[in-house]
Order: C-alpha cells, then structure tokens, then sequence
C-alpha cells in the first residue's frame, strides 16, 4: 500500500478516537451537571427547608376579633398574677410603711384562701415547744367524782407523725391552730373577746372531749367537766454554743369547762345533768 494512503487512514484512525474520547467526555460532564441541577432544585435536596410553613402562627394564626380577645384575657391574667404576687410578699414581708398604710386591703386579699403561716426572711424564728394537755372531771360508780391526770395530747399527734411519709393535716395544725384561735380571742384573764372568744372555747372543749372519747382509760367513763392546759418549753440551746437559757416550763391553765351533748362525738350518749348545747336550748 502507498505510503500516503497509509498515512492518510492513520490521521482519519486518529481524528476519528480524538473525537469519540471528547464525545464520551462531554456526555459525562453533561451527567454530573444534570444530578447537580437536581441535587439543588430536587424536593430531597440538602440544606431544603421542605414545604413552606403558613403564613403566621399562635396568636398570629387567629383571625382579629380572637386575637383581641385573647390578647385581653392575657393582659387580665397578667395584672391578676402581679397583683397576687405583691400582695404576697407584703403580706410575709417585715412591717413597712406600706403594709401599715395598706395593711388591711393586704388582709382582705390573703385571707383566707391564701394564707400564710411564714415570715420573710424569719424575722422571729420559733424557740419554744408548746403542748396542749387536759384533764377531765369523770362520775364514777356511787355518784364519786375524780380527776384524771394531765394528758399530753400533743404527744398523741407527735406519736401519729413520726416515722409517718403522709401525716394528716389534722395531727400537724389542729391543736396548734385552736390554741392559737383562743388565745388571740380572749384577754389575758381568759375572758373572750366577743362571738369569736365564745367559738374558740366551744372548738376548744369538743377537741378536748373527742380525743378523750378515744382514750382506753376512759372508755365509758361519764365526762362532766374538761379542763385544758398550755405548756411552754423554751427549746435548748445547742450543745456547741455558749448561750444560756431557762428551760423552766410555763403553764397557762384554762378555766373548767361543762361537757355538753353537744361537745360529744357522734353517737356518744350526753352525761345525766349536762348542760344542753345552745341548738338545744333554742328548740
């Protein structure tokens, strides 16, 4: 074969491999160029923030009578819960000039849904352990009377509570709140001031007469007369401090009370001679 010819075939070999080499090139710079596109403006694209959200949310959401509504009903929440607060706190606060020119309003407000049993910042932390005790006059057989020995009732209720996950609220304030009802409603000579003086000797005497219808000792015993006692015991002071304190007991003896029919637990039958209760008189 001619040199020429050969030459000729070889160029149109070589043109023919340079052209199919940049063909399969561009289709496959074509291809990446086609998953990029799709890679960005696929729905599975990375860095999508998926299907748009609506235009607003919560209030925004609602349409304008709901959210003046709504937005009152916030606001009016929100001054109730400030004003709540306030009232609160200068209720457990120290005495301030504000508490004394508007002491009473903050009264009004706490009590008694929201009362509280605490001072802020413990201005007079408690340092003594008061108990209550009692006694009661009883008829025995051949119409003799005697007297029973002091009985620490709240030893009874410390006893219920101790080692108790779930103590009532009866065992823990019961007997606190009644002396404290008492004494803040009678003079020092235990004469009452008013209704409330009346009430608190009444709440007083049926306590003393259903914790005494629960006693063994006394079970069917004719209780005429009840007399309860306030014992102050100053706590003592810390084994590592200096202070030096008397831990003499105090005592407050209250004045001897009837038993009526109606200080009796249910389904008690009343003593012969006691006094009727007032329901009774009045019918």
């Amino acid at each position: 074969m001619d040199a020429d010819v050969e030459r000729d075939i070889d160029a149109d070999v070589e043109s023919d491999v340079e052209a199919g080499v940049a063909g399969a090139e561009a289709g496959v710079d074509a291809a990446r160029v086609t998953d990029a596109d799709e890679a960005t403006s696929g729905p599975h694209a990375a860095g999508s923030a998926g299907p748009a959200g609506p235009a607003g949310s919560g209030i925004m959401a609602l349409s304008l009578p709901y959210q003046v509504v709504a937005a009152v009903a916030l606001a009016v929440a929100g001054v109730f819960v400030c004003v709540h607060l306030a009232m609160v706190f200068l209720h457990v606060a120290p005495s301030n000039t504000l508490t004394k020119r508007h002491g009473q309003a903050v009264d009004d407000w706490v009590y008694p849904e929201f009362e509280q049993n605490w001072k802020l910042f413990a201005p007079n932390p408690l340092q003594q352990n008061v108990s209550v005790e009692v006694r009661a006059e009883v008829v025995t057989a051949g119409d003799g009377r005697s007297t029973t020995g002091w009985i620490d009732l709240t030893a009874q209720d410390a006893a219920a509570i101790r080692h108790n996950p779930l103590p009532s609220h009866t065992q823990q304030n019961e007997l606190r709140r009644a002396v404290d009802f008492y004494l803040n409603s009678h003079s020092d000579d235990d004469s009452p001031h008013g209704m409330r003086g009346h009430l608190s000797e009444e709440y007083m005497r049926r306590i003393a007469m259903l914790r005494l219808d629960g006693l063994p000792s006394l079970e069917g015993a004719d209780v005429r007369r009840v007399q309860l006692r306030a014992v102050t015991r100053p706590v003592p002071a810390p084994r590592w401090s200096t202070e030096k304190n008397d831990e003499t007991p105090s005592y407050r003896e209250l004045p001897w009370w009837k038993a009526t029919g109606a200080d009796l637990p249910d389904g008690a039958t009343p003593p012969d001679g006691a006094a009727p209760s007032r329901t009774e008189a009045g019918r």
